[in-house]
């Protein structure tokens, strides 16, 4: 065996301990010879002993060093996980769990992976109370998945107070093994809103920043998106139920220009909304880690986000239903009725 090729490397070292205790070695020079402990040696002449050379090729299993959780003290950590709340806290953290449980952290953390549960971790969400909720979920749906035709469908928007942040320290540069830093706190340098109407056709943006966003600035946005579409389209905007989209001037300008019609999502739902994607993607992208000295250098810096963003424009991919939508939110006020 000790001379095969082909022998597997643990059964030739535990032959060769064989080998040199039949030679008469002792098992404290054995394990000197072969590197394995003085109790590896004695474990092994025991198996040769009783089993032969078959005893030498089998591995026995180990019995675990810790003795297995009992399914009473799993199922405290999951009830107390699910329906109790630890004292002066709104959640359970892995070692206060283990106090409360009379376990070791470790295993209350097996606990929670093997049964899915996060406490540390809370989704927001928010139901629309629109009574006309199903009918304006069908409107908007029904302009992404089946426009009109010989019209642009807009969805316009505005984001609000974005302001001009400067650091008050220089950060230092990305290198390897070390991420950019950058200091917590910041000077203002002022506050402008973007106003923003996304084709949902082709993925343009049309977008001014303003000093405001009141009835005044959207009306003057609105003969922005007038004079940057073709005359001869209709032009059907998606909008939210803010005030100054609904200002009684803002309707006499609606009057005159028949060819503009605005479609007003739920209230609390402005993920309808896909201008809000794209408001996602400028902040994260542009605004969020920027360094600006002034109103006049953040407005620079949205503008040269807007040219680069309509040189390649991508549209978003609606694929929601308003049946799967109406569904999906009737599941949800279930489980919260169950709930409460």
């Amino acid at each position: 065996m000790t001379r095969d090729r082909n022998t597997p490397q643990k059964v030739v070292w535990r032959a060769r301990i064989v080998l040199l205790a039949g030679e008469g070695m002792g098992a404290v020079d054995v394990g000197r010879e072969v590197g394995v402990s003085v109790l590896t040696v004695r474990r092994w002449r025991r198996r040769y002993r009783d089993m032969g050379v078959e005893g030498l090729l089998k591995d026995e299993s180990r019995p675990p060093r810790r003795k297995p959780l009992s399914a009473a003290a799993i199922n405290k950590v999951v009830d107390l996980t699910l329906h109790a709340k630890p004292p002066a806290a709104t959640h359970w953290s892995v070692r206060s769990m283990a106090k409360a449980s009379g376990l070791s952290p470790s295993s209350v953390q097996r606990i929670w992976k093997a049964h899915g549960l996060k406490p540390h971790l809370t989704r927001t969400f928010k139901l629309s109370r629109d009574p006309l909720f199903e009918q304006k979920v069908a409107d908007v749906v029904g302009l992404y998945l089946d426009p009109p035709e010989r019209a642009l469908v807009l969805s316009v928007d505005e984001k609000s107070q974005i302001q001009a942040l400067d650091r008050t320290q220089p950060g230092l540069p990305m290198k390897k093994g070390r991420a950019g830093t950058m200091t917590h706190d910041y000077k203002r340098h002022g506050t402008t809103t973007l106003l923003a109407a996304l084709d949902v056709a082709s993925g343009k943006v049309i977008g001014e920043c303003m000093n405001r966003h009141r009835h005044q600035e959207f009306l003057r946005f609105l003969r922005t998106i007038d004079r940057g579409t073709p005359k001869n389209l209709d032009l059907h905007l998606v909008c939210d139920n803010y005030a100054t989209h609904k200002h009684p001037k803002v309707k006499a300008w609606l009057a005159r220009h028949t060819r503009c019609h605005l479609h007003f999502t739920p209230t609390s739902a402005s993920w309808l909304n896909q201008v809000e994607r794209f408001f996602g993607l400028i902040t994260e992208d542009a605004i969020r880690r920027g360094v600006f000295h002034s109103v006049a250098e953040l407005e620079q810096c949205i503008n040269r986000y807007l040219d680069n963003h309509n040189a390649d424009p991508k549209p978003f991919v609606w694929t929601a239903t308003t049946s799967k939508i109406l569904d999906k939110v009737a599941k949800a006020k279930q489980a919260l009725e169950s709930q409460h």
